[in-house]
């Protein structure tokens, strides 16, 4: 089945509900159908053999995915916030593509000669009806979407995502059908993101109205969460932060289910979220690019009784990303790929029809029984409770100890005046590596005391040698750190340590 089945079946249920865009200028399923066939045969009178979308989050978006997929080709969103360089290394690989973007005329694009249109010359073509040629014939392996990973530690790759694998996690974990007429999702991730691909599919096939936030700011995404009546809401926890912290009115009256992922959200943003809005039923969903989006998730009852709890492993499961969707099996393995038992951490493996596990140039990536090694770090619990600890990656070697920055970041989180806290290894001549931190406060502290702090929870050897004070740290959009950017920002002495 390729996703543009999914939107005829959408039309078949429901066709004349709107299901894109704002109050008083949506568009429904029907005329998404229509947009995406008038979309497709331009695509095919421009010869494209990919649609690259370069261009802030909105309705131009859901219809060119799906005019993609009726031309048989591929969608290819790429962040438009890239650095010229950057971009061109990433256009290169899709000379014949047909470009919707912000900037038509950016610099990128015209050293490549590739023409562009804006996503509102996009929509105003596709709303005229075109003679609308037979879908491609389809084939099962073919690609639906190309995105590209954000490059925190290395080069950006190519995930490719087939139309099975995004078909399967729609079915597998959403009912067809389920939303009233009046849920509306509010969407404030860019569309270079697995999440807003998996919004738009995963909405449709619900029958849920889709509203976007193009430019992210807290008191903003209040006001819309109010005047297009709100039910569900997905943000990620650097988002969170701001709302919640923000002086604007917080009241959200018609807000339902608030979920939240891209990153690790730290426990105690999470209990104010939950005692700022204890009507709103939490969800933490958690996935990679790799496995088309969420493969596990905490539900609003497991927050709800996670937070209530006395018994310190219950109460821990806050913390988690909850269990595993029943389409997916995992294992939590080691170095030597052993199946670990509960509460033992080791490298997140898993399977399922929805695991892509495959980059451009490079194929798939998993083993001979056809897991993924995620590359994240975690455990399971006794009750099947998933808890994600970072990175492989990220992994820390100081005189020969593994250390894992999350466990440490965790700590320096809790203390009161911690905002957001980044630990990594910075060459050293003794050891190898030497812990540093770096952290955003709302108010003065000392750093002997949050390396005191670190201290009692831990122990010395995972105690940071060194505490920089930071008004920011460098994150991307959906909240991930950029790593290597502290490490050059250190190693610059951009800011002077206390």
């Amino acid at each position: 089945m390729r996703l543009s089945m999914l939107l005829d079946m959408t039309c078949d249920g429901f066709g004349e509900r709107a299901l894109i865009g704002r109050t008083g200028a949506t568009i429904s399923a029907t005329g998404l159908r229509a947009r995406a066939g008038s979309g497709a045969a331009r695509l095919h009178a421009a010869g494209a053999d990919a649609v690259v979308y370069l261009a802030v989050n909105g309705p131009a978006f859901p219809v060119a995915m799906f005019a993609a997929s009726r031309a048989g080709i591929p969608l290819v969103p790429i962040n438009y916030r890239l650095g010229t360089e950057q971009l061109r290394r990433l256009l290169v690989r899709h000379p014949r593509a047909f470009v919707i973007a912000d900037e038509p005329g950016h610099e990128a694009l015209a050293e490549l000669g590739l023409a562009a249109v804006t996503p509102d010359e996009w929509l105003s073509d596709t709303a005229e009806p075109v003679a609308v040629e037979p879908e491609e014939p389809f084939d099962p392996d073919a690609t639906a979407i190309v995105i590209y990973t954000s490059g925190t530690t290395s080069e950006p790759k190519g995930v490719l995502l087939r139309h099975a694998n995004l078909v399967s996690y729609v079915v597998g974990s959403v009912e067809f059908g389920a939303a009233s007429p009046d849920d509306v999702a509010l969407v404030s991730v860019p569309p270079y993101h697995i999440a807003a691909v998996a919004n738009v599919i995963s909405s449709l096939y619900a029958g849920r109205r889709t509203v976007v936030l193009e430019q992210f700011r807290p008191e903003e995404w209040l006001e819309v969460a109010r005047t297009e009546r709100v039910t569900n809401a997905l943000v990620v926890p650097t988002m969170l932060a701001r709302i919640v912290d923000c002086a604007a009115d917080k009241s959200v009256p018609d807000l339902r289910t608030l979920a939240y992922g891209g990153a690790p959200m730290p426990l105690s943003l999470i209990e104010r979220a939950l005692h700022a809005w204890p009507e709103v039923g939490f969800v933490n969903a958690y996935g990679l690019t790799e496995t088309s989006s969420t493969i596990a998730v905490l539900d609003p009852e497991d927050h709800r009784a996670a937070l209530a709890a006395t018994d310190p492993a219950i109460r821990a499961r806050l913390g988690s990303v909850g269990k595993v969707l029943p389409s997916i099996e995992i294992e939590i393995r080691d170095a030597d790929g052993n199946t670990l038992p509960p509460g033992v951490p080791g490298r997140i493996c898993v399977r399922g029809e929805q695991v892509s596990a495959e980059y451009a140039g490079i194929g798939r990536m998993v083993d001979d029984e056809g897991f993924f090694d995620t590359r994240d770090q975690g455990h399971l619990d006794e009750g099947g409770y998933l808890f994600v600890g970072g990175r492989m990656d990220d992994t820390i070697i100081r005189g020969g100890e593994n250390i894992a920055p999350a466990e440490i970041e965790d700590v320096l989180l809790r203390h009161p005046a911690v905002v957001d806290a980044v630990v990594v290894g910075v060459p050293d001549d003794q050891w190898g590596q030497r812990l540093e931190a770096a952290v955003v406060t709302r108010e003065v502290v000392d750093s002997g005391e949050l390396r005191e702090f670190v201290r009692a929870a831990l122990r010395s050897s995972k105690t940071p040698d060194r505490v920089w004070f930071w008004p920011e740290l460098p994150r991307t959009e959906t909240g991930k750190l950029i790593r290597r950017d502290v490490l050059a920002r250190m190693a610059e002495q951009v800011s002077e340590p206390v």
